[in-house]
């Protein structure tokens, strides 16, 4: 990969308030990663609006957390006028799509690992979600 495309991808992430990108190019794979805590004071003095973080962490352990294992757009649904693939409530299936997120232009749909229940729906539709940013938030059946 050339040094003027990971410039190019670091000044990305900069604009998009990211901490971490991974890129696969031509069977060449970058990881750029930026410490927050280097950041200038002006943005420390003004983060993002508080939607933007996700919720905190349940100790419930029937409850499992589906992270996002990208940085990326979360869609809901499979196209803009179409219902979502979940709601909160519903009752899905293991191996059911739950969302898709659009990275490096490829649409990469989201699993569910358990059969359950949809408690939780952590984001918004068209939402850039980091890497490991709860998505949802699904009760585990028995």
């Amino acid at each position: 990969m050339e040094e003027n495309n990971i410039r190019k991808y670091a000044k990305l992430m900069e604009e998009l308030g990211l901490t971490g990108l991974e890129i696969d190019e031509n069977g060449c794979s970058v990881r750029l990663e930026r410490n927050v805590t280097q950041l200038s004071p002006v943005m420390k003095a003004s983060p993002p609006p508080a939607t933007e973080y996700p919720p905190p962490a349940i100790a419930d352990e029937s409850i499992y957390e589906v992270l996002s294992p990208m940085v990326g757009v979360f869609y809901s649904s499979p196209t803009e006028n179409s219902e979502s693939y979940v709601t909160h409530g519903q009752r899905i299936e293991k191996g059911s799509v739950l969302c898709i997120i659009e990275a490096m232009k490829l649409m990469n749909e989201i699993i569910a690992e358990y059969s359950g229940t949809v408690e939780e729906i952590c984001v918004g539709n068209n939402q850039i979600v980091d890497f490991h940013h709860v998505l949802f938030r699904i009760r585990k059946e028995h």
